[in-house]
């Protein structure tokens, strides 16, 4: 199938990741991890803000109750949109100062999941978090090299996710209630050459969209059979994340980075690092919330 792809936001960023949809605000957020940088962007008035926040930051979600919850190089943080002020919630990784949080998302619940690795390219150092409304912390998995996509089925009783070095997408029996994940099982296993699965997301249907770092492209998986069923290229190898969007949700939204690219690569993929969009006939699942 071909794709269309559309460029979103064509100021380069090092390693854009993390795109979250506001479905209220009708906002994209998204992160640049070793810049501590938030973006949000109104692709109406295509008036953007950004944030920083002093040190690198690997995913954002919204809360509840305004403004938004972060996992950053030193744990998780409320963020005031407004006035840009951050509150320090809790670091359960304090004690490993070379590991950094990586990607994470919200379940249907209002718990904040997200998962770290070393910036130092150390495997198994990792772990994958849990943070319940109350603010409670739980270590959910561990010996994880790269904590990355993360999403749910449409009916949240099975949870998706992405440890990066495996190149697999392993799936839990998921506990909607309680958050307890179990019974994992690998899913989909991405091929050699075709790059390294990064972050997920998933469509009404039940498919996972997953971005390819180093394969120019975000891919489409049946996770019931691991089948492949569409790709859209991308004009970036680095492709780190999508997210659906837009007024009905069936917008994908693409981040991308030049990071690990040489002179010669950068000069030519212009657009590595930019934010993407395509128009798609399936439709994604909402963003959800902390709290």
């Amino acid at each position: 199938m071909t794709h269309n792809l559309k460029i979103v936001h064509s100021q380069i960023a090092e390693l854009a990741e993390g795109p979250c949809w506001d479905v209220d605000g009708k906002l994209l957020y998204w992160v640049d991890i070793p810049a501590g940088k938030i973006h949000i962007l109104n692709l109406e008035t295509r008036v953007e803000k950004m944030i920083a926040i002093g040190q690198q930051v690997g995913a954002i979600a919204l809360r509840k109750s305004g403004g938004a919850i972060l996992a950053a190089q030193h744990g998780f943080y409320f963020l005031d949109l407004d006035t840009e002020k951050l509150v320090h919630l809790a670091d359960p990784e304090a004690h490993l100062p070379d590991n950094r949080f990586n990607d994470g998302k919200c379940d249907a619940r209002g718990r904040f999941w997200a998962g770290t690795m070393s910036m130092n390219g150390k495997k198994e150092e990792g772990s994958l978090y849990c943070m319940d409304p109350n603010m409670t912390v739980r270590k959910m998995l561990g010996n994880v090299s790269v904590s990355n996509g993360i999403s749910w089925s449409p009916n949240n009783r099975i949870m998706y996710y992405i440890d990066s070095m495996t190149k697999q997408v392993n799936a839990f029996d998921y506990e909607l209630e309680t958050g307890e994940i179990s019974n994992p099982r690998v899913v989909v296993q991405i091929p050699e050459g075709q790059g390294i699965p990064d972050g997920m997301t998933t469509d009404t249907e039940g498919m996972l969209w997953i971005a390819l770092w180093g394969g120019y492209k975000v891919s489409r998986w049946n996770p019931m059979n691991g089948s492949l069923l569409d790709e859209i290229k991308v004009p970036a190898a680095q492709v780190t994340s999508c997210v659906f969007g837009g007024e009905t949700l069936d917008q994908l939204f693409i981040t991308s980075a030049w990071q690990g690219l040489n002179q010669q690569q950068k000069l030519e993929q212009p657009y590595a690092g930019a934010i993407f969009s395509v128009q798609l006939k399936v439709k994604g699942m909402p963003f959800h919330k902390f709290g």
